[in-house]
């Protein structure tokens, strides 16, 4: 029952100990805080970077061309803007060199809206991570992906971005963990004493790691989520939940809608995706990035290119509003990324159409 939070830590503690993961590093990412969300609380290998992504993206870049391998975070995704030539250079070394020279390095930064947190820590990264070849990218939408998601990362020799979906961080998985306490009531309380640092001092605390094993999920692989036969959902991070709801729902009037959850941006899984669609012949890929040069635009052009005479009905893009920031309010972040309603009418449109 860790939390997506949680899963995180502990998988980093795994590389710690077996992966040879020797520096992980960012703004409040060492002691006492362990970042501004606890994913590195009571980890060995941690410490407090300047308040500077840039200084962190080339601390990075510098120790992973000496093949130190080393994840750093950007603390928000919407500060990681100014580091993208040096993001590129790190996407272009292992080809450009031919193997010869990897870049075992994870950007690790939360990303998305869904927390209230206004136009400087809402923004989305995916589609802006996707426009740098040479990265693998991975955003997982539960806990136990969110683990197995990172030890991927943490053995890569290509340079990997692990996308954070901030909204779901405290989010409770539904599947266990290797090596975490039962999932029960009791089981929640036990793994938080273990691995969760108290309020206050903290100098003389150390975690207590539950038996962690490897369990890795493939960077490349989906999952689906919900099956259906009428119209498939594509999607990745914090919409796969919203999805699965919106299948659960429409279930219940007998209209039977497939999810996937794409769980790596970079390489995707085509061959699961085209076959969904080939099924249901309707699609809506669904996130929260701003429309405009979207990455669902890629996907849905691909869709449009290679599945075109197989459609019942034209492909449907779901995405953030082209507009520079994500107000506080609760109307301003509703408004500007896609909710529960939106999919819900996106799907009984699709289905409709041409019927």
């Amino acid at each position: 029952m860790a939390s997506m939070a949680q899963a995180i830590r502990m998988a980093l503690a795994y590389g710690e100990q077996n992966l040879g993961i020797e520096h992980i590093f960012g703004e409040d990412v060492g002691p006492p805080l362990g970042g501004v969300f606890t994913v590195t609380q009571g980890l060995t290998k941690t410490w407090n970077a300047p308040l500077d992504e840039r200084g962190i993206v080339g601390a990075a870049l510098g120790l992973a061309y000496a093949n130190v391998r080393c994840v750093a975070e950007i603390q928000f995704c919407d500060y990681i803007y100014n580091t993208i030539d040096l993001l590129k250079l790190a996407g272009m070394s292992c080809w450009a060199t031919n193997g010869d020279w990897p870049v075992p390095m994870t950007i690790m930064t939360p990303v998305g809206a869904g927390i209230r947190g206004s136009i400087y820590h809402s923004h989305s990264f995916d589609a802006t991570a996707t426009h740098i070849p040479g990265f693998k990218i991975v955003m997982p939408s539960n806990a136990l992906d969110a683990y197995g998601l990172m030890l991927a990362c943490l053995k890569e020799n290509n340079p990997t971005f692990y996308l954070k979906p901030k909204a779901l961080l405290r989010v409770e998985g539904e599947e266990p963990i290797p090596g975490e306490p039962p999932l029960t009531p009791e089981g929640r309380k036990q793994l938080k004493a273990m691995i969760d640092a108290p309020l206050g001092d903290r100098s003389k605390w150390k975690p207590q790691w539950p038996a962690l094993t490897d369990y890795t999920v493939e960077i490349g692989k989906g999952k689906i989520v919900r099956e259906g036969s009428h119209v498939t959902v594509v999607t990745y991070g914090r919409h796969v939940l919203i999805a699965r709801d919106v299948a659960d729902k429409l279930r219940d009037e007998g209209i039977l809608v497939e999810v996937i959850d794409m769980r790596t941006l970079w390489p995707y899984d085509w061959e699961m995706i085209s076959a969904s669609i080939r099924k249901t012949k309707r699609v809506i890929f669904v996130n929260e990035d701003t429309e405009v040069s979207n990455f669902g635009e890629h996907l849905l052009r691909r869709a449009v290119d290679e599945l075109f005479y197989e459609l019942h009905a034209r492909p449907k893009l779901l995405a953030g509003a082209f507009v520079p920031g994500i107000g506080l309010s609760d109307n301003l972040e509703i408004a500007s990324v896609p909710q529960f309603s939106d999919i819900e009418k996106a799907c009984r449109d699709l289905i409709s159409e041409l019927a």
